[in-house]
């Protein structure tokens, strides 16, 4: 009876329209097949494989997954903070949820709100602590900037809630249309495909390309389009990965908009078995590099359980190979003011947050390297 409730959930879950868009001018898109695609094909995982991901991931997680001694450190946030706060500020709110403050507006990166990542919100990964500022508490925003239409980036819930706070949506093409569906005004939504931009209120929000795949559903793959973000303030400029293999686009984009203060990286959700749409922690850095950032904060991690990693692990790796590299790294915690124009290497939270065991002290960066 359980699995027959299931199958019925998921199928009402999964009956999401086909996205009607068309985008015959888009480079990334084959009008044929009616989908995006990547620069270079990615390899196609043959059924045997998709089975073991998902027995591996159903059956064979590793004890430390989700934090053992929950709730973790977080630092509410308060409307009157937020106005407070200076310009150049930012604070994470959870995986890839990010608030900006620039040119005294605020700007909000894939929001996710709800408890779980899924369709469903009775299963499916779950969050690991609260938001820490509800979206009925935070201010007007300017604008919001998606990166792609998957469920850990792209929360149906907070897109119809914040939709009467909200300036502009800021998207890639297709996923504007979603929006659109969902009752979002068609004057609010500005769809980009990749190396366009537009400007709002002097912010130049530039999409750049990102190796990755999208998809809602099983019956609606790749057909809206995915990007990686170049957020410029004047002579101020943020990176915003989204979600992305390794590619040699990371370069190019260093080389024609490079270098950048600020690199908000993908740092999670990694398995050798899915190289190809998420970065190990070695290739965040090369990646940091390539783009010729100066500061790298990694997002992506800290919130949801989406892979086979322990959930600190992202957090330890980046900070080792910060260290090695010699590469500025700043981890705040969950809803902690950072000064972007003057970061800090911040304290190892997750560590005191779960009892985490290092083999060599110091490893995590807690103290600002020398360039």
């Amino acid at each position: 009876m359980l699995t027959g409730l299931i199958a019925v959930s998921l199928l009402t879950a999964f009956s999401a329209r086909r996205i009607a868009g068309s985008y015959p001018d888009s480079p990334q898109y084959q009008a044929d097949a009616g989908k995006f695609h990547n620069p270079v094909p990615q390899p196609r995982d043959g059924v045997g494989k998709m089975l073991g991901i998902i027995w591996n991931m159903l059956w064979h997680k590793p004890r430390d997954a989700t934090p053992q001694h929950p709730p973790l450190p977080l630092q509410p946030l308060t409307r009157a903070d937020l106005l407070a706060a200076p310009d150049r500020s930012l604070f994470r709110l959870g995986h890839s949820t990010v608030l900006l403050k620039l040119r005294g507006q605020f700007w909000l990166t894939d929001p996710v709100f709800s408890e779980r990542a899924s369709p469903l919100q009775w299963m499916g990964p779950k969050r690991f602590h609260a938001p820490p500022i509800s979206i009925e508490d935070l201010p007007p925003l300017q604008a919001v900037i998606l990166s792609h239409d998957h469920y850990d980036h792209l929360d149906q819930d907070a897109i119809t809630q914040l939709a009467g706070k909200t300036r502009q949506f800021v998207t890639p093409l297709g996923v504007g249309d979603r929006l659109a569906e969902w009752g979002v005004p068609r004057r609010q939504i500005r769809q980009l495909d990749w190396w366009q931009q537009v400007d709002i209120e002097g912010l130049r929000l530039l999409a750049t390309p990102a190796q990755h795949f999208s998809g809602r559903t099983p019956f609606d793959g790749n057909q809206t389009l995915w990007a990686s973000w170049a957020i410029i303030d004047d002579d101020f400029k943020i990176f915003f990965s989204g979600d992305s293999g390794y590619f040699d686009g990371f370069k190019t984009i260093g080389e024609k908009l490079g270098p950048f203060d600020l690199t908000l990286m993908e740092t999670g959700a990694y398995d050798p078995q899915w190289p190809y749409v998420h970065m190990q922690p070695a290739q965040t850095l090369q990646a940091h590099l390539d783009l010729r950032g100066k500061w790298l904060l990694p997002v992506h991690n800290g919130t949801f359980d989406l892979a086979m990693h322990d959930w600190y692990d992202p957090f330890e790796k980046i900070a080792a190979l910060a260290r090695q590299n010699e590469v500025l790294l700043a981890t705040p915690e969950m809803g902690e003011r950072l000064d972007m124009q003057q970061p800090q290497a911040t304290r190892a939270w997750w560590r005191y947050a779960d009892d985490v065991a290092v083999a060599e002290p110091g490893l995590a960066g807690t103290t600002q390297p020398s360039r």
